[in-house]
């Protein structure tokens, strides 16, 4: 199935992580232990609901498709450059490979900048498949286990599941980025719970640069 922004347009809640210091290359030094900031848990209207249950239930798996060979192409190079930044965080081939697979699906069916979301997980759980915060946020993106109640089944083990949890996490990011008119600073700000402050979303945008792609010419 081919990502479908359209489906990622409704909205989600909280989460959030306080942010070590910024080291070499933009790059955060995250502790073994993710740490979490103020949340709250917003009440979400029925048409919101709705739309954020069925994105998370649609089951497609994260099978890339492409329209022309050139495109194929292109995520291939992307696919072969991003496994050989990952290489130190996973060091197997085909967990690399799926998991960066998943990751790219995700974000490009909600509409999603994949750099911007590898950025965002490298803050929050510095590639941590059971990353757990001191408020209980879990997984790669720290997805606060209320979002389960609120858009699941309210089973939060469900978070350490890869791409659950980076669907619910790109997901509320496209809800925050919607209810902010696009504002990727104020968006990444609601997401971890610092609407306003800029320490989180200059973290993100630093590591963010480490995964931009830039295709061979």
């Amino acid at each position: 199935m081919r990502p479908d922004a359209s489906l990622f347009h409704a909205n989600v809640t909280r989460r959030t992580c306080l942010l070590p210091p910024l080291v070499g290359l933009g790059l955060l030094s995250i502790a073994e232990h993710s740490w979490a900031g103020a949340q709250v848990e917003e009440p979400l209207i029925d048409a919101v609901r709705t739309a954020l249950s069925s994105a998370v239930r649609n089951a497609a798996p994260p099978i890339p498709e492409f329209a022309s060979t050139e495109a194929r192409l292109h995520y291939l190079r992307w696919l072969g450059a991003m496994s050989e930044r990952l290489k130190k965080k996973k060091p197997d081939l085909e967990t690399r490979k799926e998991f960066l697979q998943t990751v790219w699906y995700e974000s490009k069916r909600a509409g999603l900048d994949v750099a911007l979301v590898l950025g965002l997980i490298q803050v929050e759980s510095n590639f941590r498949k059971y990353a757990v915060s001191v408020v209980g946020a879990r997984g790669y993106m720290q997805v606060m286990p209320f979002w389960t109640r609120a858009l699941g089944d309210g089973d939060a083990g469900k978070l350490f599941h890869m791409q659950t949890n980076l669907r619910f996490g790109c997901v509320i990011l496209r809800h925050y980025l919607d209810r902010e008119n696009g504002d990727l600073f104020m968006a990444l700000g609601r997401y971890n719970g610092s609407r306003g402050k800029p320490q989180y979303p200059d973290a993100v945008f630093a590591n963010k640069r480490f995964w931009d792609f830039v295709p061979p010419k």
